[in-house]
Parts: C-alpha cells; sequence; structure tokens
C-alpha cells in the first residue's frame, strides 16, 4: 500500500468532530510595538539608543538573590532614552510566562533605577488581560529595586489573573534589580 498525503484542512475538519478532542481557542492581542512603548513611556524623549548590557556571573548570582528567582541570561533588551545630550532614562523589554504563554512588556525606569512607567506590548492568554488595566500597571511607579514589588506587600492581586500578576510582577522586579546592578550610575 502506498502513502498517500491527506491534505490538512481534512484532517482538521476530522479531528472537530472526533470525541475526546478538546478544542481550543487561540487568543492573543499585540497592544503596541517597542518603540511605541517607548514614547509612551518618555514622551519628552528626542531619541532611545540601545544599549547592550549582558550582566556578568556576579551580577547574574547577585540578581538571583536580590530578586528572588533565576536570573535572565543572556543580552537585555535596553534602550536609554535621551532628550537632546541627556539620557532620561531607560526601557527594557521583557517576556514571562502568564500561565501558558507569554507575555511582553516593556519597563521605563529614570536615571535613579526607580519606575516610570509598565505597557502590556503583547498579551496571549484567554484571561487576566486585566493587567493591562493603567491603574494595575500604575502600582509600579515610582517603585525600585528597594521596593517589596510582589502581589500581596505592595502590589494588588487581580481576581482571575493571579498568574500574571505575579508573573509580570516578579519580572518587573528582576529588571528593577537589574538597573540597579547595571544601570544606575553611583
Amino acid at each position: 500500500m502506498r502513502y498517500q498525503p491527506v491534505p490538512i484542512v481534512l484532517v482538521c475538519a476530522a479531528a472537530i468532530g472526533a470525541p475526546g478532542v478538546v478544542v481550543t481557542n487561540a487568543f492573543a492581542a499585540d497592544y503596541m510595538t517597542a518603540a511605541e512603548a517607548q514614547k509612551s513611556i518618555f514622551p519628552d524623549a528626542t531619541s532611545f539608543e540601545p544599549v547592550v548590557l549582558a550582566l556578568s556571573a556576579d551580577q547574574l548570582k547577585q540578581l538571583a538573590d536580590r530578586a528572588g528567582g533565576p536570573a535572565k541570561p543572556g543580552v537585555w533588551r535596553v534602550w536609554q532614552a535621551r532628550q537632546g545630550d541627556k539620557a532620561i532614562g531607560y526601557v527594557v523589554t521583557d517576556a514571562v510566562i502568564g500561565k501558558f504563554e507569554l507575555i511582553n512588556y516593556a519597563v521605563g525606569l529614570n536615571a535613579a533605577g526607580e519606575i516610570t512607567g509598565v505597557e502590556i506590548l503583547t498579551y496571549r492568554e484567554s484571561h487576566g488581560y486585566e493587567v493591562r488595566n493603567k491603574p494595575w500597571r500604575a502600582q509600579f511607579l515610582g517603585k525600585s529595586a528597594k521596593s517589596a514589588l510582589r502581589v500581596g506587600d505592595d502590589i494588588n492581586n487581580i481576581s482571575g489573573a493571579t498568574l500574571s500578576c505575579t508573573h509580570l510582577t516578579d519580572g518587573i522586579r528582576r529588571i528593577a534589580v537589574m538597573a540597579q546592578l547595571a544601570l544606575v550610575k553611583g
């Protein structure tokens, strides 16, 4: 007997009607690009210069110890916000797992390492999208590596979005500690 490929459309159509098959919906929403987040967080900036930032082994250990979780190895995606010749802060983009899918986000920090803004770039989960609400994101403003930055301490949870809240908060805490270790001068 010779193998005959079955068109994918027929395979999918058969799977939909098959007993025991779970059909799930895919959810994803792109809210803004990294460049749009940069302008949203630092509207007065005239340019955003990429910063090549890879932490040393010692910095990675300090980050893991101080942030309370594994450190992100490799190069961080960081831009220095500038107003003319003056550096006014940084924007860092990152991604964390919500419940099952990645959440891409951006964090703005001033020159002292204090959070000036948080933007959700892409949200792929079917639940928990409320983390995009401005009042929830506003809880981070003015906080830094010196803050607890923990759900239940200084960050409120959203019912139905517990994992998204927790994982985003953990990621933002890592960024704040990383900024204190590698970006803030003095």
